[in-house]
């Protein structure tokens, strides 16, 4: 069972001088309920698929499983998630032997940066880039489900 342990902080500072890569995501949900989520996901030329279960441990983990498929294979799947999709561009920032994944959000949820971080184990200690704000981990506002539903721009405190 892979299980995917990462936290997640909203970013405070400039990044973008710091990153070594960075793509354009478009994904969509087949499914989110509570609990399991279904995504697709186009990543510059690459297709995916996953699945994700309950998060645990206050969002700190959760099961995950991932494959890639065609770029044909996501584009024919993001018709099945409605007309509804997550826009961002993913910057990748080395910090120790870490690598921090930065989200820079786009469309309803322009003005949004969150970067998170992967851990082999759940205390596993990671060096924090001067960016990184507040940690949101386990906060379900901040999960690309929850931001489909309602959009960063639409959040009482953003009017």
């Amino acid at each position: 069972m892979a299980q995917e342990i990462e936290r997640k902080f909203l970013v405070k500072g400039p990044f973008k001088e710091q990153a070594f890569s960075h793509s354009r995501i478009s994904q969509g949900y087949i499914s989110s309920e509570r609990g399991r989520t279904v995504r697709v996901r186009i990543r510059d030329e690459k297709g995916y698929i996953t699945i994700k279960g309950p998060s645990l441990n206050g969002g700190l983990s959760r099961y995950e499983f991932e494959t890639e498929i065609s770029k044909e294979d996501a584009q024919n799947l993001m018709q099945l998630c409605g007309n509804v999709f997550i826009d961002k561009t993913r910057w990748l920032v080395k910090s120790g032997n870490h690598t921090f994944e930065v989200d820079e959000f786009h469309g309803e949820n322009e003005g949004l940066i969150m970067a998170e971080v992967e851990l082999a184990y759940e205390d596993e200690p990671y060096e924090t880039p001067d960016f990184i704000g507040e940690e949101v981990t386990g906060d379900r506002r901040y999960y690309n489900s929850q931001l489909l539903r309602l959009p960063f721009k639409y959040w009482p405190e953003n009017r």
